[in-house]
């Protein structure tokens, strides 16, 4: 009967713990900064309330976008859309008036848009995020004292976080939801986490601190050049402009370019391509097209009507992980930034685990890094159609070092050489980029290696993390754990390092 009267008359829920009591207080100040992941383990969020019918939402831009295409609508952080077509990356919508007239209709990038009036609409919201990601974010220094964001944590039923940058630290809040409200201390109960978020900007935390301004957060980019190159990639050299060399390997050169003299891309010239099977390449595109992750890197497009073969990527600013690692910016990051590298890698890998699709070629030199140290895998699916048929004939250039024993003696790639492959590159990123097996060759490393011999602990690396290379180098691939459980163990581990 009690619990009737709660669902009916939610008005007179402060009333009715006046006459029975609380039993679900959770008490008040639900600050934690310290533990597992830094977060209170308060009684289990309820479900977030049921979104408004599709067809009835409206959405709004949160950045300024410019039109690549003359099907696509510019648009300026703040405009009002609502969607009529939901599909894939690119969404066909109508930019209206507060009022509700149109005012023209074309397609824009649904990564750019966001609910109008919910949660995921508000410049604070991060989505699920893990208390590092969030600390990473806070600290950044164009944030100032009092910023702060709201994510979904990482731990099932645990609900909403507010978590706020206080001086040189970072603090988590638990926010309660129960049927009808939102609260981190029990006496402030608010029907909308957006009602939340404007009170404690208003008036002080339990401990003090103040919401300031949300945490600063980059501009997504297009998914794709364009929507047109969503589906039809193979685009022609002359609307792409060489700017300078980024790197040089045995199988291409790298270039910043422009797409149409204005959109930042890189440009992959293919060495050798008379090796190539075109056929294959062709379908191995359109593959690695279909293949989205936020640790990915992005193919879009190839420009293949003439040689030399052209590839274009999304350009990370701060180049290959392996350099990134031994220049000075990279030697400055701490274990704790160094693992969280590791953990992206891990989680892009798990993705292509997912996909049933292999690498065969992991290495840091093939990791991406850009803003925020986000790390992005790169090279793969094409390693065996552009790479194999040069190691035929140049032997010499194989990557021994990084390559399961089983992938060297019988030419078996699998997801769990790639796993072998992965422990070599955590070997390379807690050492800052210092080469595998320094005091051997390659032949040398394949027959220590498949005599057992495996590489010791790096100077200072904790054994949480040894364990894990030692797991990668299992000698049955059987053994060898997958890249789904390698990221969950990464992700713990950040944890005990802090």
């Amino acid at each position: 009967m009690g619990g009737s009267v709660r669902k009916a008359c939610p008005c007179l829920e402060r009333l009715w713990e006046r006459i029975c009591g609380d039993k679900s207080d959770p008490g008040t100040g639900n600050v934690s900064d310290e533990g597992r992941d830094g977060e209170v383990q308060e009684p289990a969020a309820a479900p977030r309330p049921a979104a408004a019918a599709e067809g009835s939402m409206i959405y709004t831009a949160l950045w300024l976008f410019d039109s690549r295409h003359p099907d696509e609508l510019s648009f300026r952080e703040g405009d009002l859309f609502k969607v009529l077509v939901r599909e894939g990356d690119w969404w066909e919508a109508q930019k209206i008036q507060q009022n509700g007239r149109v005012l023209e209709t074309g397609i824009v990038p649904r990564n750019y848009l966001a609910r109008g009036e919910s949660v995921d609409g508000q410049l604070w919201f991060f989505g699920t995020m893990d208390r590092l990601q969030a600390q990473k974010h806070l600290m950044s220094p164009d944030n100032q004292n009092g910023a702060f964001l709201v994510r979904l944590s990482v731990k099932d039923g645990l609900g909403y976080v507010l978590s706020v940058k206080s001086e040189d630290r970072v603090k988590h809040f638990k926010v309660v939801q129960s049927e009808c409200w939102f609260y981190v201390e029990l006496e402030d109960r608010f029907s909308s986490l957006i009602d939340l978020v404007e009170h404690y900007q208003e008036h002080d935390l339990c401990t003090g601190d103040r919401l300031g301004e949300p945490c600063g957060r980059r501009e997504p980019q297009p998914p794709d050049l364009s929507h047109i190159t969503a589906i039809d990639w193979e685009l022609p050299k002359e609307e792409f402009t060489l700017k300078e060399q980024l790197g040089s390997g045995y199988f291409a050169e790298v270039y910043r370019g422009l797409w149409k003299g204005r959109i930042n891309v890189a440009i992959k010239i293919i060495k050798n391509d008379s090796e190539l099977n075109h056929a294959e390449f062709h379908r191995e595109v359109e593959i690695l097209k279909g293949l989205r992750h936020r640790h990915l890197i992005s193919l879009f497009a190839i420009c293949t009507a003439s040689a030399p073969y052209y590839i274009i990527t999304e350009l990370m600013e701060k180049g290959n992980l392996l350099n990134f690692l031994r220049g000075p910016e990279g030697a400055g990051l701490d274990l704790t930034s160094l693992v969280d590298m590791a953990t992206q890698v891990a989680d892009g890998m798990s993705y292509l685990e997912e996909q049933k699709s292999i690498h065969r070629d992991l290495a840091a030199r093939n990791v991406l890094v850009g803003e925020n140290y986000i790390c992005k895998v790169a090279d793969f699916g094409l390693a065996r159609i552009v790479k194999e048929p040069f190691y035929i004939t140049a032997d010499t250039k194989i990557p021994y070092k990084w390559c399961a024993p089983e992938a060297i003696s019988h030419g078996k790639f699998s997801i769990k050489s790639d796993v072998w492959s992965f422990g070599i590159l955590l070997y390379e990123i807690v050492t800052h980029g210092a080469m595998p097996y320094p005091a051997h060759s390659n032949q040398e490393v394949y027959r220590q290696v498949s005599r057992g011999y495996r590489m010791p602990a790096p100077p200072n690396c904790p054994n949480l993390l040894y364990d894990i290379m030692m797991q990668c180098w299992s000698n049955d691939p059987e053994e060898r754990p997958n890249f789904s459980k390698l990221w969950r163990q990464l992700s713990l581990s950040r944890y005990n390092l802090v």
